[in-house]
């Protein structure tokens, strides 16, 4: 019964944050309608491929789930409109790939630990909005739920299945290069993630995206500095006492900041979030050598690089945030007993990003000082979880001190 309730409850939240979607400001689902659906209607009327006849800012799968909902949405086209029909295929689709990833995670009579961790993404999805349904980012926070719960008894499909949301949207990488780190089984997860982007990039070779192939990366290196990236959060009050300005970039269709010495922070981050992953990838290496297990050392190695992921980033898109849920629902399910800070943090963060985008964006679009004090609030909350996970990360025990426990 008590499961019963949860998945009541979950779906709830899906339908609920589907609608708010429609009645928010700012157009929470503007990314589905002006970006999603034209590209895959270029692509299957003849027209520009995306990532395969010209540069993307995503990995070319990326487009699978953009096609998927355009066959999702065709029998609705002549009720609601294409743009309707669009949107309403969308929520469909990620409420399924979620619904499906919770059937994983808790199944029908799933564990205290399960259930809590069931709990906890309801409550994030809520607290989030619809942010958490209407970009391409939702559909890789399930697989990577979906891998982290295999990890230990299907590392092979584990790893396949993060190699391929990884070839979505990068963040999930971090989980590949964590559970290679932290897990015994780290070279069949090396050589699965390895066979499959081959097989991923000899497959957009065939199809002529060979000089497009890594331009999700090389269209990154020029952007500029978003307005709600941590390390842009000084420059947002300078903004709002009329020292620097909001701009907008038709190039990339983002808003950056205009400031003196924002191109050069800008392009110290990308070299600075390298750096940063890599210390935190020694220190889990290292404990890893000593013998850690791997449910103490894998959900804080995990949260500690994607929080690093958002902390380093020139770009602070407010969906980045959802990135956080699936390695908390993990280390609920691996360590339940040291997962409530960073559970309610993350929480915290998940309700701040609401309020930030779409509720009081168009403020912030102005510097107005409350919009701007939401989002340094969950700025700064963001380094506050980093800080944990790494600090949580160092007090992992090695396999003796873990017996004694």
């Amino acid at each position: 019964m008590r499961t019963a309730g949860l998945w009541a409850v979950f779906l709830a939240v899906h339908v609920l944050i589907a609608a708010l979607g429609w009645l928010y400001p700012s157009q929470p689902m503007g990314d589905v309608t002006l970006v999603y659906q034209p590209w895959s209607q270029s692509a299957l009327t003849g027209g520009a491929i995306v990532g395969i006849t010209e540069s993307w800012v995503y990995p070319q799968p990326a487009l699978l789930p953009m096609l998927l909902t355009q066959l999702i949405a065709w029998p609705l086209n002549g009720l609601v409109g294409v743009m309707g029909a669009y949107l309403i295929g969308w929520a469909v689709l990620i409420t399924a790939l979620d619904a499906i990833a919770f059937a994983v995670l808790v199944g029908r009579t799933g564990t205290a630990a399960r259930r809590s961790a069931g709990w906890f993404w309801t409550a994030a999805l809520a607290l989030m909005g619809p942010i958490a349904m209407y970009r391409i980012d939702a559909v890789t926070v399930p697989m990577a739920v979906i891998a982290g719960c295999w990890l230990v008894k299907r590392p092979a499909i584990a790893a396949l299945l993060l190699t391929v949301a990884a070839w979505v949207k990068i963040w999930p990488g971090a989980l590949v290069v964590a559970a290679i780190a932290a897990t015994r089984t780290r070279m069949r997860i090396l050589l699965v993630f390895l066979a499959t982007s081959a097989a991923v990039i000899v497959l957009l070779f065939l199809l002529g995206a060979d000089q497009h192939l890594f331009g999700f990366l090389t269209e990154q290196t020029g952007r500029g500095l978003q307005i709600e990236a941590v390390f842009a959060t000084p420059f947002m009050w300078m903004a709002a006492a009329g020292a620097a300005s909001v701009d907008y970039s038709f190039e990339i269709l983002t808003f950056q900041i205009g400031a003196p010495g924002v191109d050069v922070l800008a392009a110290v981050l990308t070299p600075l979030m390298a750096v940063v992953a890599v210390g935190i990838l020694v220190v889990g290496a290292i404990k890893a050598s000593r013998g850690a297990s791997f449910p103490r050392l894998f959900p804080p190695l995990a949260l500690a690089l994607v929080a690093a992921l958002i902390v380093t980033n020139k770009v602070g898109s407010p969906q980045f945030q959802s990135w956080l849920i699936a390695p908390v629902i993990l280390w609920i399910v691996f360590d339940r007993t040291r997962s409530g800070l960073p559970a309610g943090i993350v929480l915290v963060l998940s309700g701040l990003t609401c309020l930030v985008y779409p509720l009081t964006y168009d403020g912030l679009l102005h510097a107005q000082w409350l919009p701007v004090l939401l989002l340094t609030a969950r700025n700064v909350l963001v380094i506050v979880l980093l800080v944990i996970a790494i600090r949580a990360l160092t007090r992992v025990p090695a396999a003796r001190v873990g017996r004694r426990n």
